[in-house]
């Protein structure tokens, strides 16, 4: 049994001036994906029908990311009063009525779809608030969850717990869940009766039980819950998620050759049977079908390749490259915005782009496509079995007709019809002995000046 309504309030507004960074805290990516989008993304996993993003002041940026991953609407926090006070500020989607509501942050991208939706269901089993702790390693900092008799009592920071309080391991990610009906009186009693005069989200568990409110905890693992204040933070969170990702790929069916070398986005969709050689990157909006190859030290970003293609050593493709059934795309080859079609062949050392290279065409190495004048780009069509010669450049917009056969080292100005040979290159005129005389010329030039 689940909650039928359920808000998500991911807060983000946070300045992170840890971060050492012009960029908001929450804008830093992990997988190429800010975090406050890997916030948004887990809430609408776990099911959350709306989600509202607290920023701060002058954080469009933030809300423009938030609302592209599914964040409905942005509320302000022009003071940063605390955690309470930031959530009071999406008050308006409290006001509606949601049967549950989820409090996420977006500077800790690692939690898991799953164990929000373990919060749904144990607010939906008789839970007033729900909190969402962890058996920490270290405890050391962490504000602890205090049971009695198995059911949770308090958050005690740290600095106010007694010895015996400390010594507990059982901590708090900031995370709580809220039935609906008392979410807004719980937050409105929350007070500001602490040294920094803020309201914490946290004093909302005493309050529920002096209320006879039910509370509970959740438990997750301890590494969904890293935060990110600093450099290294972040790129402890990036090694995390990017162990994930390769367990997930393996355990999907995918070779990984050298898994610690593979670099994964968060969109990454990678089919059974691929094999993955050392040192790929995906960057975002990569999808790879089922029996293809990606061989070593290539790089992918808003790709999509074919089932049995074969991708590498050092290729690079970029947005808008689509690669079809059996395709093969070699080393040092580029291709961004070009469709290949199926067992077509782009071999070696070629640019493509802004092009469509038909079924079956074989392009020979050093060819590009020479898409752009300064000022526009421009598209170059190349036929089914069309074959291009070694050193070739095809001045777009150009079209070479099915089954064509371009000659090596030719300069492709117009098109040309479907089964013809074009050859666009300047006539070879040979000079016996002019090398020899140039050579004698040249050293009596320099033994008359000694």
């Amino acid at each position: 049994m689940t909650d039928r309504s359920c808000l998500a309030i991911v807060l983000a507004a946070g300045e992170g001036t840890r971060m050492r960074s012009k960029l908001p805290k929450v804008l830093h990516e992990i997988g190429a994906r800010p975090m406050v989008a890997h916030a948004v993304a887990t809430a609408r996993a776990a099911g959350a029908d709306a989600v509202a993003v607290v920023v701060g002041p002058g954080h469009d940026k933030v809300a423009e990311v938030a609302g592209r991953a599914g964040a409905g609407e942005t509320f302000v926090q022009s003071e940063r009063r605390g955690t309470a006070h930031a959530v009071l500020c999406a008050r308006a989607a409290l006001e509606r009525g949601p049967d549950t509501a989820i409090v996420l942050y977006g500077d800790t991208p690692l939690v898991r779809p799953a164990t929000i939706g373990r919060v749904r269901e144990a607010l939906a089993a008789g839970a007033d608030v729900v909190v969402l702790g962890f058996q920490a390693s270290d405890p050391t900092g962490y504000g602890r969850l205090i049971l009695r008799d198995g059911t949770l009592e308090a958050i005690r920071e740290e600095r106010d717990a007694t010895p015996a309080e400390r010594a507990v391991d059982l901590c708090n990610s900031g995370i709580m869940g809220f039935r609906g009906s008392v979410a807004l009186a719980l937050l409105e009693a929350i007070g500001d009766a602490n040294a920094k005069g803020e309201y914490y989200l946290t004093d909302a568990v005493e309050i529920a039980r002096a209320r006879g409110l039910a509370t509970a905890v959740v438990i997750g693992g301890e590494d969904e819950f890293l935060g990110v204040n600093d450099r290294v933070q972040l790129a402890t969170c990036e090694g995390v998620f990017q162990k994930r990702r390769r367990a997930e790929a393996l355990a999907a069916g995918v070779t990984l050759v050298a898994p610690d070398s593979v670099i994964f986005a968060a969109d990454t969709e990678i089919a059974g049977d691929v094999v993955i050689e050392p040192n790929v990157v995906f960057g975002p909006g990569v999808t790879v079908a089922s029996g293809a190859r990606i061989r070593a030290f290539s790089h992918l970003e808003g790709a999509t390749v074919g089932e049995g293609a074969i991708v590498g050593p050092y290729a690079r493709l970029r947005p808008g490259a689509w690669l079809g059934r059996d395709v093969h795309v070699g080393n040092f080859v580029e291709i961004k915005n070009g469709r290949v079609e199926d067992g077509a062949k782009v071999n070696h050392l070629t640019y493509i782009g802004d092009a469509r290279i038909g079924a079956k065409a074989n392009i020979g190495a050093g060819t590009i496509t020479c898409n752009y004048d300064g000022f526009g780009k421009y598209h170059t069509d190349i036929g089914a079995g069309a074959f291009v010669g070694s050193n070739a450049s095809l001045v777009a917009p150009v079209a070479i007709g099915d089954g064509a056969w371009v000659g090596s080292g030719s300069v492709v100005t117009k098109d040309v019809p479907a089964d013809a040979l074009v050859v666009a290159r300047a006539h070879m005129i040979v000079r016996p002995g002019w090398a020899s005389a140039f050579r004698a010329r040249k050293a009596a030039e320099r033994a008359a000046k000694k």
